[in-house]
């Protein structure tokens, strides 16, 4: 029985800031740790933007790299599984109203992005700047903009469940296809504790489905956040 603690990651503000790379310094501690530990990266971008965000030289050592919010598997760079959706037209005619309906005022592109077995949206879309996502970052936080349209997708549609995800998007899945079903890939009962990583973990954050099974969550506010808890947690091991 393998009684190691597993830590899982969550990818966008937990290991990198959101949308950019992974800082130099801590990319060389974190390999390291990935090197020594059984460690499982969960995201819901796709692996080319994991790859840009982590680099393949990184990405050989996890166990596993959960993409789409788990509907894509790989391991050591190479594809495992992948699980497909074709979202419904009222689905892209309600998004499509909200796109125009939005009273924040930037626009860049790329609002729908079709995913393995799920779409993100955002209205400033993923063409944003740094300073357009910080923008529309700060509305939304007064506005709350994305938990509305989370709600609206919830309550009107029985199969598809809608989290806030990342600084700017939506994301958006048939039920139960969230970050939760990765469990499937590993049993919880095998002995050693189980640590999971995300920034978005609170009820409708896309993390919430995956942390409210791990009792051993940590939500932090960025990936500083995650290495001083990780350091913290190693420090504790060699006292004991």
């Amino acid at each position: 029985m393998n009684t190691n603690p597993k830590f899982i990651f969550d990818v966008d503000g937990t290991l990198t800031p959101s949308r950019q790379k992974i800082d130099p310094k801590f990319e060389e501690w974190f390999t390291e740790f990935c090197i020594s530990n059984d460690v499982y990266l969960v995201t819901g971008s796709d692996y080319a933007k994991t790859q840009e965000q982590l680099g393949d030289s990184l990405l050989q050592w996890p166990l596993f790299v959960f993409n789409c919010s788990g509907n894509e598997v790989w391991a050591k760079g190479e594809l495992q599984s992948k699980r497909e959706w074709t979202p419904p037209q009222e689905l892209y005619n309600l998004l499509q109203g909200w796109l125009e309906s939005s009273k924040f005022s930037i626009r860049t592109g790329k609002h729908f992005e079709e995913r393995t077995g799920m779409i993100n949206f955002s209205i400033v879309g993923r063409n944003a700047s740094i300073d357009e996502r910080k923008i529309y970052v700060d509305w939304d936080t007064s506005n709350r903009e994305r938990e509305s349209i989370a709600f609206q997708i919830n309550s009107q549609f029985e199969d598809i469940t809608a989290t806030v995800g990342g600084e700017t998007g939506i994301d958006i899945h048939p039920t139960n296809w969230d970050k939760s079903q990765i469990l499937e890939h590993f049993s919880l009962k095998e002995g050693g504790p189980v640590y999971f990583f995300g920034d978005r973990t609170e009820p409708g954050g896309n993390d919430y489905p995956l942390a409210r099974k791990i009792n051993h969550t940590k939500q932090v506010k960025n990936w500083r956040d995650t290495w001083e808890y990780l350091e913290y947690l190693q420090e504790a091991k060699r006292a004991a």
